[in-house]
């Protein structure tokens, strides 16, 4: 019985994966397809060559992967199932004594360590690719320039301390027109020190910033007392280039441990991290997606219908479509405030699953 068992395993392991092989590089093909031909203008007119436009797509294929992964690996469980229930193989298994819940066995190991393996490709794979992607497309194609500005850059470095930088050269690591005010603590409308510089350069030795030719203005009193300083050490700041640099990257350049960083930085400056929390904590739980819609997929595809294959694929579907959407509301729910970020960010794993578990137990075995 045992070796009965395990040649069925290793048959329905071999089907699953072979089909989420297939999905992912007919999606990946389709996506390259249509994103080639939207920007098949912006290649012509920016006059890009060939080798960049082939490191562009590579670049954008674990993204692609990402997105596609759950979709795949409902259609690999679909058709897998589907086929053998319409072959009537699963009913021969189920007449060999093996129940619906252990040949399912295979597809729920095989796509749970799909989510786990997800959450590192995800959280730190798929950034690091999109950040060449979208430095190809500034650099390439002009786009996406806006959100890496080295002009006009503020800073919120404290509760109490504000901070603009007119240009700021990343090779030298030096601010140029710079402005840093003081607030009162205890009243953050007033200002109480003002410092204002031509330049402020970073000095690695100390960790600190040196403001250069700075002019230093103490309010108290209602009196101004104005100094000027050659180079002035403006003591512990709470960022160092590198995060300069990370203040203009988007979400997606961000891997879970940059963006961890990055939501230190805004609760220690006072700002609310919630759509930055719930954008990390969904960096771990969309992985995930994978193992739920497998408890749809079999569930569904296991039991003849006249209606045929078409039609549960159909539904499988939808009901993907459902939980992303779902997850997009409850996420916004995060982004809000309404919703602890952690659980606007696992709400849809949670119901869904409990759905699935649900649909699974009224099937027949």
């Amino acid at each position: 019985m045992r070796d009965k068992i395990k040649i069925i395993d290793i048959y329905t392991t071999k089907q699953f994966l072979q089909m989420i092989i297939f999905g992912l590089v007919a999606f990946i093909l389709i996506f390259i397809l249509v994103d080639l031909m939207e920007n098949l203008d912006d290649f012509i007119d920016q006059k890009v060559q060939t080798p960049i436009i082939l490191r562009y797509y590579l670049y954008f294929t674990p993204e692609i992967i990402k997105l596609t992964l759950p979709v795949a690996v409902l259609l690999s469980c679909l058709l897998t199932t589907g086929r053998m229930s319409n072959l009537n193989e699963l009913t021969a298994i189920k007449v060999s004594g093996v129940s619906l819940y252990r040949f399912m066995l295979p597809f729920l190991v095989l796509s749970f360590t799909l989510s786990v393996v997800s959450v590192y490709f995800n959280g730190w794979v798929v950034p690091k690719t999109n950040k060449k992607k979208l430095n190809l497309e500034r650099v390439y194609m002009r786009k996406h320039l806006e959100s890496w500005g080295k002009y006009n850059i503020y800073i919120q470095d404290t509760y109490t301390r504000l901070l603009s930088i007119g240009y700021f050269d990343d090779e030298t690591n030096t601010a140029h027109r710079v402005d840093i005010q003081d607030f009162d603590s205890s009243d953050v409308t007033k200002i109480i020190a003002r410092y204002t510089a031509p330049a402020m350069k970073w000095d690695s030795t100390r960790d600190n910033w040196l403001l250069i030719n700075c002019t230093y203005r103490k309010f108290m009193e209602g009196k101004e007392i104005i100094t000027k300083l050659d180079t002035f050490n403006i003591g512990k700041l709470n960022f160092k280039p590198v995060d300069i640099k990370r203040k203009q990257m988007k979400p997606d350049e961000m891997n879970a441990d940059e963006m961890l960083e990055f939501i230190k930085d805004q609760i220690r400056s006072g700002n609310d991290p919630s759509r930055w929390l719930t954008d990390y904590h969904s960096k771990f739980a969309f992985p995930f997606s994978n193992f739920i819609v497998v408890l749809f997929g079999v569930a569904l595809a296991s039991q003849k219908k006249r209606a045929g294959l078409a039609m549960e694929f159909g539904l499988s579907l939808l009901i993907a479509f459902i939980y992303f959407i779902f997850m997009k509301i409850s996420t916004s729910f995060g982004y809000a405030g309404i919703l602890h970020p952690f659980i606007s960010a696992w709400l849809a794993n949670i119901v869904f699953f409990i759905i699935g578990v649900i649909v699974i137990l009224n099937v027949r075995k």
